[in-house]
């Protein structure tokens, strides 16, 4: 029982499943409780900012000088790109396979559309090169403000590689004060995270309590679809990963992982996640430059999980509107999940980048509004994954980066 106590994931895992009962009981009186989930993502989004920054500044100076600095970003990027690009062959298959959006009742498409007015249609489409340039702050300090993480991390990666080429006696007294600050805020968030229960139960019961679990029946095959896309990813793909790349046993890894896992599916945040996630490593024997300048970088860039929902809430609306897509299409569908899915926040919230995928094979986004309503539900799922990926990331590269 002391054991049980200590154990902040078992009260997690009963604070989402007490977050159910409660929503499910009082309805959408339910939202009284969503401040207890809003403060907890609040206390945790004050010092992921700076956790990411530093840490990715530290990492990069303290990869900057060693010779194994551009193994670790080539390793890491180039295993991004494959790992995404696999997630949507998967994706792809199963909507082809499964056919969710088949047989669905055109009453259900209009079911939420007064809900999401105000949801879809506001995000802009943009450009190949208008999204790189985006990556570069022409302020550091407003980014770090308006917490932009990939101009941050552009930022801190330029500003690190700065600092490894400075003199070595000065180097290293710069990288042990980031380090040193770096050691305070997993400090203050180690403390905020003992609020996670509570946090986690007023998120799960405003979630229940307004959407409900009748509406999962609305596009209940695309939710297992894309569970079973997730879950051959995350237990066959990623073990694949581990087992062929890295030196991680795959009992320690999940072992490891448990605790980042449902603190990952109860927020549905990689940025609340990311500090759990840095712990895991640490107890997986990743080294610290390699998981401090992964981690971050993958909690951004590295969404297998969005992916995977955008391809296949694509193929559902092809199928339910009887559009018949070509290879064309399919290529479309495959560049714009991959960069939609690059720089997406790693915090919950319903994800308007589907509209630019749906846009760029043509497909009508007007059945959006019967998502967004379990936007919520399918975050968690995706999040999961989003966050193992980048653990098993950290993992390969850390391998190819010690034997440099």
């Amino acid at each position: 029982m002391k054991q049980l106590l200590r154990n902040l994931g078992a009260w997690i895992l009963v604070a989402m499943l007490l977050g159910i009962l409660v929503g499910s009981i009082l309805g959408e009186q339910a939202a009284c409780l969503a401040p207890l989930g809003g403060l907890f993502i609040q206390l945790i989004k004050m010092l992921v900012v700076p956790l990411v920054g530093i840490s990715i500044i530290a990492g990069a100076a303290t990869l900057g000088g060693s010779r194994s600095a551009g193994r670790i970003g080539a390793v890491s990027l180039g295993y991004i790109f494959l790992s995404t690009v696999v997630a949507i062959l998967i994706a792809i298959l199963f909507g082809l396979l499964f056919q969710p959006g088949a047989g669905l009742s055109s009453e259900s498409v209009q079911l939420l559309a007064a809900q999401a007015q105000t949801a879809a249609g506001e995000q802009p489409q943009l450009s190949f090169w208008e999204v790189v340039i985006g990556m570069i702050p022409d302020n550091p300090i407003r980014a770090f403000a308006e917490g932009n993480i990939l101009q941050i991390i552009v930022f801190g990666l330029f500003l690190g590689f700065g600092v490894a080429s400075l003199a070595e006696q000065t180097r290293t007294r710069v990288v042990a004060g980031l380090n040193a600050l770096l050691e305070a805020l997993i400090w203050c968030i180690g403390k905020v995270m003992w609020l996670a229960p509570i946090g986690v139960f007023g998120l799960m019961a405003d979630a229940t309590g307004t959407f409900g679990f009748e509406l999962l029946l609305k596009v209940g095959k695309l939710l297992w679809v894309d569970l079973l896309a997730v879950v051959v990813m995350g237990l066959l793909i990623y073990p694949a990963s581990l087992w062929l790349f890295s030196r991680v046993p795959l009992r320690s890894f999940f072992r490891a992982m448990w605790r980042p896992q449902v603190i990952a599916f109860s927020t549905a945040s990689s940025m609340a996640t990311l500090p759990v996630t840095l712990r895991a490593c640490d107890e997986l024997q990743i080294s610290k430059q390699t998981a401090g300048f992964v981690i971050p970088l993958g909690a951004t860039i590295n969404m297998t999980g969005n992916a995977i929902y955008y391809t296949l809430v694509a193929l559902f609306f092809a199928q339910f509107y009887g559009i018949e897509l070509t290879m064309a299409h399919y290529v479309a569908i495959t560049v714009t999940a991959s960069l939609g899915s690059i720089g997406q926040a790693g915090v919950p919230g319903p994800t308007l980048m589907v509209v630019a995928v749906l846009a760029s094979a043509g497909i009508p986004i007007e059945g959006l509004p019967l998502l967004y309503a379990l936007d919520r539900i399918f975050d968690m799922i995706r999040t999961v994954l989003n966050i193992t990926g980048d653990a098993v990331c950290a993992a390969v590269t850390d391998r190819f980066a010690r034997t440099a």
